[in-house]
């Protein structure tokens, strides 16, 4: 049977309200046959990790496979939701997802790219720099992420931390931003042997995190860590396109140094004037001499705006921090559970989680 055949298995799933509608063959998942097919359903780690693919099925059965009870409690389960990355459809199938819209997502390429220019942004995080073929652009929305083929077939996954028109500009490429898990197959090769010059393999571009344009909503982005990659190609997409809704960064780590651009953050704030920025800092000790925020990232959020009805919700960062913010703004503070929006960056040892 060729992964080319739309009617696949012969059963066919239908997003709703959207409309959209797409076969998936019998060897592959929901998600899987989405994003062959153009179909722009949400997801994250594709492992059952993170809960970013969960979608409510409206009719129809499926089978689905292992995963992990924080990316799919039993009771969401028994209230009728699935994780797309785990489920085969048993019938033709109809699910909700109002992340579904149009047509047209960019096409998913693997590509050769070279390593130019690898810079540490402090003790931890080392900004890569990738060069694409040339001649050969990679289209792509700010906020998405590629992956790297390693030997072996295994692949590691990083968010862009550039926005498109970026790649435009003579030596910009791909911006990464590389936090070091020591004993990670990856990273401890990107902060030891690797050099400038160095051939690696991506696929991209892929995940379901990107400025949703056609809302007028103020916004409010939320990031811990390196997840403040993805939300830097938000901005520069912003700044590029005039977008001027209100926005807001809260921006956490541990200590201040985890704030690895708290600079580049600061000269935007004076060309975006409803851009506004609240570093919050977790575990400061006192040589920090820090007087700014402190506590939990998500919860600084609710401190200053305990009402997000209006608000959309772009959060990026470890999986602790996105699903307590999309559990919290949900239930505390009346957030339409369509208007959060979120890229857990989900590492190997939480995948490899029972």
């Amino acid at each position: 049977m060729s992964l080319a055949d739309p009617a696949g298995s012969g059963f066919s799933v239908t997003v709703e309200p959207s409309g959209r509608h797409f076969g998936v063959n019998a060897d592959e998942t929901i998600l899987a046959a989405g994003i062959r097919q153009g179909i722009g359903l949400p997801y994250g780690c594709k492992d059952g990790a993170c809960g970013s693919c969960k979608c409510r099925k409206l009719s129809g059965t499926v089978t689905m496979e292992a995963h992990q009870s924080k990316a799919l409690s039993a009771e969401e389960e028994l209230a009728g939701f699935i994780l797309t990355c785990r489920s085969h459809p048993t019938s033709d199938v109809v699910l909700e997802s109002r992340q579904v819209t149009e047509a047209g997502a960019f096409p998913i390429r693997k590509m050769p790219v070279r390593v130019s220019a690898l810079t540490k942004q402090s003790h931890d995080v080392m900004l890569l720099r990738l060069q694409l073929p040339a001649g050969d652009p990679l289209q792509f929305h700010a906020g998405q992420y590629v992956e790297f083929i390693l030997q072996g077939g295994a692949r590691r996954s990083y968010s862009m931390a550039n926005a498109p028109h970026t790649l435009s500009e003579p030596g910009t490429g791909i911006e990464l931003h590389i936090r070091h898990m020591p004993g990670g197959k990856f990273t401890d090769h990107v902060f030891g042997a690797m050099k400038e010059k160095e051939i690696l393999r991506i696929e991209g571009p892929y995940g379901s995190f990107f400025l949703r344009e056609d809302s007028d909503k103020p916004i409010v982005l939320l990031a811990s860590g390196t997840g403040f990659a993805p939300i830097k190609a938000l901005i520069e997409h912003m700044r590029f396109k005039a977008i001027d809704r209100p926005a807001v960064l809260y921006w956490g780590g541990r200590r201040p140094e985890d704030l690895y651009m708290d600079g580049w953050m600061r000269e935007r704030l004076a060309e975006m004037p409803n851009l506004r920025y609240v570093p919050v800092v977790s575990n400061a000790v006192p040589e920090d001499n820090w007087t700014g925020r402190t506590g939990f990232v998500h919860r600084a959020v609710l401190e200053d705006i305990p009402d997000l009805s209006g608000h959309q919700v772009y959060a990026c960062g470890a999986p602790v921090v996105v699903d307590s913010a999309r559990h919290d703004y949900v239930a505390e503070a009346g957030l339409p559970e369509e208007e959060f929006f979120a890229d857990a960056f989900t590492t190997e040892a939480d995948k490899a989680q029972p």
